[in-house]
């Protein structure tokens, strides 16, 4: 039997990895005619989909620290109204934000099971803007505790998000980790286009190689350790004795955010290159086009970013915290490192620094990661992340149909 299911996202007009998976969901429900209504509230351009209902804010203005991101009040009137309409059987919380609190607080109104995702590790988030701030990230972690204890079930992308959300009280049968996925077919070795660098105005000088980062440009992608690594990386690799290597070296940057100003002027002296955000296409392109993937995140819950880069064939070099380190096979298809404890720490850099200019110098070893990358993501589709979600939503709305009965 087929369930109506409403979701509620304060992210869905963004470009991030959790506005994707919904995005992803509603189109995946759509087709395969699964009962899936998405609510927010937003100011900015939602997927244009049948499914998906974009109430307009009554107040929304940028969000301190990321003006490209949205701070609103939703309608909550209409919220509910909404709701009341749709008559689901279950309410999915996809964000503990605005939109998603005036989600929770209807389903309990309506007396709907509650479910939710935890996509964002907000207490870590709060933990690095805030500069290591104690006081206001066990704020956070309070504020967590309290909007998920009415929830049914929280789905966990990774193994490490189900250690969070246990931290926060949600465990046991509560606590449901979710198969993860991604859209395949869009980032794969083929889409690999070595032109695309010389119309985007980068310098393509033969044998280069090229080390991606893909993602939010802030500190919580633990990107001031980047910016220090990458000239290491650079100095080293001048002086190595490479004689497989002919080429240098560059660093790629897509994304935008609020460290982007200071990460660029840093880095300038050093063969580095942003190019704000990129989609579609193109973005597939930029993927299968380079050869190495960076991601030094430890607040990621799944790291989306991560699974793209290895399905289009790039070997992921990331640490040992957040869920990334978990869709990596060390020394298969890429490396995982002991986290750096601060941006500062040496003996992090060195290891890293070492990883990396590993695999920029040894191409068959870095070519042989990328081959059992592309293949180790094949099975890992959307479809069947999706196809799990319902299952999972399913068996909670049957369950409470049965409980009922009794």
């Amino acid at each position: 039997m087929h369930h109506r299911v409403a979701l509620f996202t304060d992210t869905l007009g963004d470009v991030n990895g959790v506005a994707r998976f919904i995005t992803d969901l509603a189109r995946r429900s759509l087709d395969s005619g699964r009962d899936l209504r998405v609510i927010t509230s937003t100011r900015l351009a939602a997927p244009n989909l049948p499914n998906i209902v974009n109430l307009p804010p009554r107040w929304a203005r940028p969000m301190p620290r990321y003006p490209n991101l949205e701070l609103v009040a939703p309608p909550l009137r209409r919220a509910r109204a909404a709701l009341r309409q749709l008559q689901p059987q279950a309410v999915h919380v996809s964000t503990p934000g605005p939109v998603g609190l005036a989600g929770r607080m209807a389903a309990r109104a309506m007396g709907l099971p509650l479910l939710g995702t935890y996509h964002t590790d907000f207490p870590a988030y709060v933990h690095h803007l805030f500069h290591a701030n104690a006081a206001l990230t066990d704020i956070t972690t309070d504020a967590m505790r309290w909007f998920y204890a009415p929830f049914g079930a929280v789905l966990a992308r990774s193994r490490a998000s189900q250690r969070l959300i246990s931290a926060i009280g949600v465990g046991g049968s509560r606590s449901v980790a979710l198969q993860p996925g991604i859209e395949v077919d869009r980032f794969r070795p083929w889409h690999s286009d070595p032109a695309v660098w010389g119309r985007l105005g980068i310098p393509d000088a033969p044998g280069t190689v090229r080390v991606l980062y893909c993602g939010r440009v802030s500190l919580e992608k633990n990107l001031a350790f980047l910016t220090q690594l990458w000239p290491r990386v650079r100095a080293a690799l001048q002086h190595a004795a490479t004689p497989g290597h002919a080429g240098g070296a560059q660093l790629v940057v897509v994304g935008d955010g609020p460290y982007l100003s200071h990460m660029r002027a840093a880095l300038a002296p050093h063969d580095a290159h942003f190019l704000g955000f990129r989609h579609g296409r193109e973005l597939s392109t930029l993927y299968a086009s380079s050869h190495i993937f960076v991601f030094p995140s430890t607040t990621d819950t799944l790291g989306q970013a991560v699974m793209e880069a290895l399905a289009s064939g790039l070997p992921a070099v990331v640490g040992d915290l957040g869920g990334p380190c978990e869709v990596v096979a060390h020394g298969r298809t890429g490396l995982v490192l002991r986290a750096p404890d601060s941006p500062h720490d040496r003996a992090a850099q060195d290891r890293w620094a070492a990883a990396l200019l590993g695999l920029i110098t040894d191409r068959p070893r870095r070519e042989a990661m990328s081959r059992a990358a592309a293949d180790a993501m094949t099975p890992m589709t959307i479809q069947a992340s999706v196809d799990h979600w319902w299952r999972l939503h399913d068996e909670r709305i049957g369950a409470r149909h049965s409980q009922a009965q009794r």
